[in-house]
């Protein structure tokens, strides 16, 4: 019994801080575009034209997440879920890294830009293996009932990073000049990636193989191309995961990365407050994440939470013009609304989408659903909704967010024939 007690201690400890640390690397990316990559990386010009081209280069990512997951995925259903994670944090964390020491616009022209999306690919593709994986670690580890609460710790990672990575763009605009900020400022939570990444490496070099995977490999032999398998004999599950976790993506960027750039430069929000805004809103982030997790254990089905968060996140979309029109208090109560809704369609997802597949393709399956979600749902939402704005205001993308959710509703609906039993 102490033994399992530990066991369950270092995965959800492993599976917290490595995708903590994943997504505070993932997240200063999208800090930095939403307020200065436009005007040092690219040519001068309209600033909107700028901040569209910032927030493209956010695509970048989500295009390599799938190719990551491929990729890690084949290695995690093939040689185990341990060596995979600690491989994709070092992508991961070398792609960031490496993102503090490039040129700008005015020194290298279009190398720069070329660079910056060549890094930011480096950092989809360890991302792409990164959550699979995480969320394996801590539902294979799980007690009986305890399965979607083990399984929001990656999900809490999401909060933790982003509150770090936030966090730590607050106190440096309140410590440096705005010129200082663009000139050197904005390189330092790149650089202190690399120590984060240590910690991560340090945590999840201690950890074995989960017990589920162990199990699996005792029946049969791992299979040859686990994304052929996927492919051939869960399409189903595939597509249904696939659309059902577009919602999380579309409220995740057009909370953070989108109305980051539109309330400090459309709105006229100081950058320092509404940080602050979103540093407190994104506790109630945390908030719904767990309390969704826990409703998912009680209820033994986390389909049905997830379904309740795509309609609680369509009625919220449509409040997005008035309250954010509505000054910084407006701007908070969104925000914590969206942000609250947001943990209803995301902490049971940890559950969820490994349900759908059986151990053998796991992680294939889990993380190509996961990623493809983050294309649909992620990769273009910041430039979609920076043009909507530009055209019509924030009403048409409180619209696309709800679409975003009542595709994921249905999604998720239709999915039911694909759940796989719990263990």
């Amino acid at each position: 019994m102490e033994a399992d007690r530990i066991r369950h201690r270092r995965a959800l400890w492993a599976s917290f801080v490595g995708t903590g640390i994943e997504f505070y690397d993932f997240y200063i990316y999208a800090t930095a575009a939403s307020l200065v990559f436009g005007q040092i990386f690219f040519p001068p010009g309209d600033p909107g034209v700028q901040q569209m081209a910032a927030f493209a280069t956010l695509a970048v990512a989500f295009f390599a997440r799938p190719v990551g997951a491929a990729v890690f995925g084949h290695y995690g259903d093939r040689i185990g879920r341990k060596a995979t994670l600690v491989a994709s944090l070092l992508t991961m964390g070398l792609s960031t890294t490496l993102v503090a020491f490039l040129p700008t616009y005015a020194m290298a022209g279009w190398i720069a830009p070329f660079a910056l999306c060549v890094l930011r690919f480096g950092q989809g593709f360890g991302l792409g293996g990164e959550w699979g994986g995480a969320a394996l670690l801590a539902v294979e580890n799980a007690p009986p009932g305890w399965r979607a609460r083990f399984g929001s710790a990656p999900q809490m990672g999401a909060p933790a990073g982003f509150i770090a990575a936030n966090g730590l763009f607050l106190i440096l605009g309140l410590w440096l000049t705005p010129e200082e900020f663009a000139a050197w400022g904005w390189r330092i939570p790149f650089l202190l990636s690399a120590a984060l990444v240590a910690v991560g490496l340090w945590i999840r070099l201690r950890l074995g193989e989960t017990p589920e995977f162990k199990a699996a490999l005792a029946e049969a032999p791992p299979p040859r191309v686990p994304l052929g398998e996927v492919l051939k004999r869960h399409r189903g599950a595939l597509l249904a995961g696939t659309i059902g976790a577009v919602c999380c993506f579309a409220t995740y960027y057009i909370a953070t990365a989108f109305l980051l750039g539109w309330g400090t430069k459309s709105l006229g929000y100081p950058m320092q407050d509404f940080l602050a805004v979103q540093l407190v809103a994104i506790l109630f982030m945390a908030a719904g994440i767990y309390l969704a997790a826990w409703l998912a254990d009680v209820r033994s089905d986390p389909r049905r939470v997830l379904a309740g968060g795509c309609v609680l996140i369509a009625l919220i979309g449509l409040l997005i013009a008035p309250l954010m029109g509505a000054g910084l208090m407006g701007a908070f109560l969104f925000l914590s609304l969206l942000l609250f809704g947001m943990g209803f369609v995301y902490g049971p997802l940890g559950a969820w989408l490994p349900g759908l597949f059986p151990p053998r393709v796991r992680y294939t399956g889990a993380s190509m659903t996961f990623n493809i979600a983050g294309v649909i749902g992620g990769g273009l939402t910041p430039l979609i909704a920076q043009a909507l704005a530009l055209k019509g205001g924030l009403a048409p993308v409180g619209l696309y967010l709800a679409a975003a959710a009542i595709l994921s509703l249905v999604a998720l609906i239709w999915s039911r024939r694909h759940q796989s039993p719990s263990p």
